[in-house]
């Protein structure tokens, strides 16, 4: 096991770095989708990235055995949080298949501010009236990338918004679970959850890949389980609150990747709605940071 015992300055460095190596696959593995959901169906694809998951842990498993990983305090909350995922995973690819690359993403971005909301009834914290503010700010950046009732409005953004709230309740599973299973058997459990639910129904919905199709399928796979990893490296090293800001690089590699592959340059109405949900996720982020400071 390497040793953790560096300068303050260079676990955050180490963080930062591990985080911006996280963010970067999640937007190779946002690409990869968006590719793919216009040549196989969106189902596979999600098969795919549990199934490769679960293939790239391999040596992991052979080396602690399946029972020492699928071992949990907690395996109601272990199977609630694999399947919230897996939501997460089909709603955002159905939301690829019919949407630019850089939407999807910006109205993934609401998923802080639906934490902030939901972590009122469910984890009953205090949200004092400034960030209830931002929260309101952040949703009305939604409404102007969406634009309900106007001519360019397109139902599929229904996909990316239900993934968006999917997604905070994922992350208010995975907050829960921290400090309760290790991270290697959380990891475990979310290649587990999606691999078992998706699996039986593949007999009826196949449709055999292309060899093209089967390369990014598995690299679909084995960089949603290193990304997550590379997630954990960072948060080992950093907390999530110092860490929250840098994660906006995603969007500005998504809108990149965008314009290059897809050739989708996102209007004005959406280049606002995404400064509207930085901003709001930014304050927001600011305003926990003074209450924990602020807490002895």
């Amino acid at each position: 096991m390497p040793s953790f015992a560096w300068s303050p300055r260079s676990n955050l460095s180490r963080g930062i770095l591990w985080l911006m190596f996280a963010v970067t696959l999640f937007v190779c593995m946002d690409s990869i989708a968006k590719f793919l959901t216009s040549r196989i169906s969106v189902t596979e694809i999600v098969w795919a990235r549990y199934v490769f998951h679960l293939t790239a842990m391999l040596p992991v498993i052979l080396w602690h055995g399946p029972w020492h990983l699928i071992v949990t305090a907690h395996p109601g909350l272990q199977i609630a949080r694999s399947l919230m995922l897996l939501a997460v995973t089909f709603l955002f690819n159905m939301g690829f298949r019919h949407l630019p690359l850089a939407t999807v993403t910006a109205i993934g971005f609401a998923t802080p501010l639906v934490v902030t909301a939901l972590a009122v009834p469910l984890l009953k914290e205090k949200v004092g009236p400034r960030r209830w503010a931002a929260v309101l700010v952040g949703f009305a950046g939604v409404l102007v990338i969406v634009r309900p009732g106007s001519d360019s409005f397109d139902a599929a953004v229904l996909f990316p918004l239900a993934g968006a709230v999917c997604n905070g309740c994922y992350q208010l599973a995975t907050r829960a679970l921290s400090g309760r299973d290790r991270a290697l058997t959380t990891i475990f459990w979310t290649g587990l959850g999606g691999c078992a639910a998706m699996s039986p129904a593949m007999p009826w919905l196949w449709q055999a890949p292309g060899p093209v199709e089967w390369i990014l399928l598995l690299l679909y796979g084995v960089l949603g389980f290193f990304s997550h990893y590379m997630l954990i490296l960072a948060y080992r090293h950093v907390s999530a609150s110092v860490l929250a800001p840098f994660s906006y690089v995603q969007l500005v590699l998504a809108i990149i990747s965008g314009i290059v592959f897809f050739h989708n340059v996102p209007d004005a109405w959406t280049f606002l709605g995404t400064l509207l949900i930085c901003g709001s996720g930014l304050y927001v982020w600011y305003r926990q940071r003074l209450q924990s400071a602020a807490t002895p």
